[in-house]
């Protein structure tokens, strides 16, 4: 059996030795891939199991990393925040080239367009959408010392830090030089709160990182995925790069940014407000400074789309749909500069 980033015998054999409960493995394919960590669905004779293994080729010492991903999940399975049951963590590269994880399958649905919902009620699909609040509230209400992630990360001066971080992403990767984008960092680092709140943050969190289940019963979020950016930080950024994704009815210029789906269209969903202000009513948290956050979620999505337009120029993107990708960059921005007018 022949799949890319997979060793099957040897995948086969550490198993067998690892996770003899799943029986034996008979099937191996990808689910997904891409630019972020790769994820497969392996057929066992007793069970589903997910691999999650960085992507091929050279990675960055610091991103992608599985043991980091793996001891999240490990430390969410017994609160109330739903994710995958951590099966097996694997450091050795002997086996299929990297190190992985192994996870129970979560039949569930990742949905990012208004087609991939299907058509649920409103009043359902206005459920999902209380429920997406209330489990990014779970998360940030999760106590991360006592579930053994108090090293997670470094609280203290997170915005700055992410400020600087996501600066040098655009310095290596900048196809033309923007002004406003200039303008943009100053008034950002001027606007900056003095003091947040430190939380576990999952730091991509939106509809299609979710895994759910519209039928039978009311609506659920099954599981929180995709944790390869999580860290400790405040809370309001999660918050505020979710309504950035977000889509509100009639939004035309946000329908033009390709990197995010429309689900958030659907008939019944929350709007942008309604989503903050129901995720407020769950959390008791304070979002009287939202504005900053959705600007600076504006802000860190501009950067992340002139990476790819950049990779796109370069030949070293594969699929349809990125010719025009980087007109989005200067409309994230001037976005994010509109937010920060706001009274």
């Amino acid at each position: 059996m022949t799949v890319p980033g997979i060793d099957w015998p040897r995948l086969t054999g550490w198993m067998g030795a690892n996770v003899p409960d799943a029986g034996e493995p008979l099937s191996v394919s990808l689910i997904s891939g891409g630019k972020s960590n790769l994820t497969y669905l392996i057929e066992a004779r007793e069970r589903r199991v997910v691999l999650r293994r960085p992507p091929l080729g050279h990675v960055l010492p610091t991103a992608h990393d599985m043991r980091r991903e793996w001891r999240v999940v490990s430390a969410l399975a017994p609160t109330p925040v739903p994710v995958p049951e951590p099966v097996a963590f694997c450091a050795d590269e002997e086996v299929i080239g990297a190190p992985f994880y192994l996870m129970g399958y979560v039949d569930g649905l990742a949905a990012r367009t208004r087609e991939q919902l299907g058509d649920p009620s409103p009043a359902e699909t206005r459920r999902l959408a209380e429920r997406l609040a209330e489990v990014l509230a779970a998360i940030h209400a999760v106590d991360y010392r006592e579930v053994g992630l108090g090293d997670f990360g470094r609280p203290d001066g997170y915005l700055a830090r992410q400020l600087a971080r996501w600066c040098q992403q655009w310095d290596r990767s900048k196809t033309a030089d923007l002004p406003e984008y200039d303008r943009l960092v100053k008034r950002l680092g001027e606007r900056m709160p003095a003091r947040s709140a430190s939380t576990l943050v999952h730091g991509d969190y939106r509809l299609d990182n979710t895994l759910v289940r519209l039928a039978p019963g009311p609506p659920e979020i099954l599981a929180v995925v995709d944790w390869e950016m999580s860290t400790l930080g405040d809370p309001l950024a999660d918050l505020g790069l979710t309504l950035t994704y977000w889509q509100d009815s009639g939004d035309e210029e946000r329908a033009g940014i390709p990197v995010a789906g429309d689900v958030t269209i659907a008939p019944g969903f929350l709007n942008a407000a309604e989503f903050a202000a129901h995720y407020t009513k769950v959390s008791g948290r304070d979002i009287s400074d939202l504005p900053f956050y959705v600007a600076f979620g504006n802000f860190k999505l501009a950067v992340i789309v002139e990476g790819i337009h950049a990779r796109f120029r370069q030949g070293k993107t594969v699929g349809d749909g990125f010719e025009n990708i980087g007109s989005a960059v200067p409309t994230l921005i001037a976005r994010a500069h509109r937010i920060l007018d706001q009274p």
